[in-house]
């Protein structure tokens, strides 16, 4: 289960990119950029629920920035998985910057096994005293919905132009656009009836995949 596979990359800290290292090769600090925090960031939101949604809001810094190239796709179900997919992605970032290995956000979107390892991928930040930066570029999803209410998403990123940030330092190291800064991940969803969300139950991810190269 890697969500942020190969970033934190930089210094003595290898990290494996793999968000709490589901399925993935990288261990140490998580590889997410590599770059150091200059200081705390004021957090600016980028998503806000409104009052009638149980979703929670999220909260990010300015340097940091999203982009999904998933289109809707006309099916209502799949459009939802792709909507809290991206949510949780953004959710788990929110857990780093707020060196928060249990950051009540993400949980809203993992259980289980998924849950487990991604709150040892943000511990792992925490641990570095590392947070993240730059910009994320998420695309080529593949959703599919089962009538047992189970859904499986697959979807690249590109790593190229984001960070790790050493929160004590100040420190960003940047580096370099190789093969491994491409992911694909693959998930597994069970709808959660009661509170109308997609919940990733696993995460795998692989980087240096060539299907999410350019």
């Amino acid at each position: 289960m890697n969500r942020r596979p190969v970033l934190l990359t930089a210094l003595t800290l290898t990290a494996t990119l793999a968000l709490a290292a589901c399925g993935s090769e990288d261990t140490d600090v998580p590889t997410k950029g590599s770059d150091k925090a200059t200081g705390p960031t004021v957090p600016t939101p980028t998503t806000s629920a409104p009052a009638s949604d149980p979703r929670p809001a999220i909260e990010l810094p300015g340097d940091l920035s999203y982009t999904f190239d998933w289109p809707k796709t006309g099916d209502r179900e799949k459009d939802a998985v792709l909507a809290d997919s991206e949510q949780s992605i953004k959710a788990v970032d929110q857990a780093i910057v707020n060196q928060n290995a249990l950051d009540k956000a993400y949980l809203h979107y993992y259980e289980g096994e998924a849950a487990a390892e991604t709150q040892t991928f943000v511990q792992n930040y925490v641990d570095h005293k590392a947070g993240i930066t730059g910009s994320y570029r998420f695309y080529a999803p593949e959703v599919s919905v089962e009538k047992d209410g189970t859904a499986s998403l697959s979807y690249c990123e590109d790593q190229g132009r984001a960070y790790v940030k050493y929160l004590e330092t100040g420190e960003i190291k940047k580096t370099e656009v190789t093969a491994k800064s491409y992911v694909i991940y693959h998930t597994s969803l069970k709808r959660d009836e009661d509170r109308g969300v997609w919940v990733i139950q696993k995460i795998v991810s692989q980087s240096g995949s060539e299907k999410c190269r350019p």
